[in-house]
């Protein structure tokens, strides 16, 4: 005779609905602060959402419900850490959407998906900016005289975030200026892709300018994101923190 652990059962239980079709919903505690917290009307809530819904899909239901949340972009965070958009949600996380806080504003992104520039501007703009600057680091065809056919990124993507944000803060320490907001990607790229987008914005430009020089060379010194280069000679992992460039 054998005999089985309930959660050995439940277990199993999730494994056939996975393989078989028949879903699940899992059950997760909801947070909003400041801004979130008044357009939602609570500061609080428990929902149901579908098995491997992720943050971001989560978020996207709250910007449908209140369309006034996609211009502030958040931070997204998971049982008191901070956790990327596409983190599946598992029965009793709590999530937190953060909003842009001073001293470095945000959001500060590693993401899968395309960078949303739009979304960066909006989340930098105020009425004391007299400058926006932008750096888009994009994927050219050529390195070292060799032809790229594409490269692919990989990053600590919650530990990266945290650094992206710690670089906010720095600006913020020598510049003055809170609206900074960085996404950078991971995964596949193709040429002509944007692999980070950094948006500052700052009351007159000569800061603005060295503001988005400072953000690119730390990432490129302390950000935990990684670069593998691809040409017809095969591939290499060409930089990580501490490279510099």
């Amino acid at each position: 005779m054998f005999t089985y652990s309930l959660s050995t059962c439940y277990s199993v239980y999730l494994l056939l609905a996975n393989l078989f079709g028949g879903g699940y919903d899992v059950r997760v505690r909801v947070r909003f602060f400041a801004a979130y917290r008044e357009w939602v009307g609570t500061r609080e809530e428990t929902v149901e959402v579908a098995a491997g819904t992720t943050v971001a899909e989560l978020w996207q239901r709250y910007v449908a419900r209140y369309p006034q949340m996609a211009n502030v972009p958040p931070a997204f965070a998971v049982n008191h850490a901070y956790a990327p958009g596409h983190r599946p949600l598992a029965d009793g996380d709590e999530v937190a959407f953060i909003p842009p806080v001073s001293g470095g504003a945000g959001p500060f992104l590693v993401t899968e998906q395309e960078i949303d520039v739009a979304a960066l501007l909006r989340a930098v703009a105020h009425p004391g900016a007299g400058a926006i600057v932008t750096f888009h680091g994009v994927v050219r065809d050529n390195s070292r005289g060799r032809a790229v056919r594409y490269l692919e990124y990989e990053a600590y993507p919650e530990m990266a975030e945290r650094t992206l944000a710690q670089i906010a803060q720095e600006i913020a320490a020598r510049w003055g200026l809170e609206h900074v907001a960085i996404a950078h990607r991971v995964g596949h790229l193709e040429i002509g892709e944007a692999s980070v987008v950094i948006a500052v914005a700052a009351p007159h430009r000569p800061e603005a300018f060295a503001a988005c020089a400072y953000a690119i060379d730390r990432i490129k010194q302390i950000a935990p994101i990684w670069k593998k280069e691809f040409t017809a000679d095969g591939a290499v992992w060409m930089e990580g923190p501490g490279e510099g460039k």
